[in-house]
């Protein structure tokens, strides 16, 4: 049982990676723990968020993309 509990607190430290399908408004709604959908949306009519592109009438994100923006997001506080 204990060594359950160790692999259960090894596994919630360690931090989780992107998926590696294209991500909706909604998975970063749910990444970022956001207010709603709309936040997305006025990120991008602001440019302020991740970089986002659409497949027909559908907006999607790549992960690297979201990645580099997060980073730059912590590169930008650590100044």
């Amino acid at each position: 049982m204990g060594s359950r509990r160790l692999a259960v607190a090894e596994a919630a430290s360690e931090p989780r990676g992107l998926p590696s399908r294209y991500l909706t408004p909604d998975d970063l709604v749910a990444m970022f723990d956001l207010p709603s959908v709309e936040t997305v949306y006025q990120w991008r009519r602001k440019r302020t968020g991740p970089r986002g592109f659409r497949v027909g009438r559908h907006l999607r994100y790549d992960p690297a993309d979201v990645q580099a923006w997060v980073e730059s997001l912590r590169e930008g506080a650590a100044a």
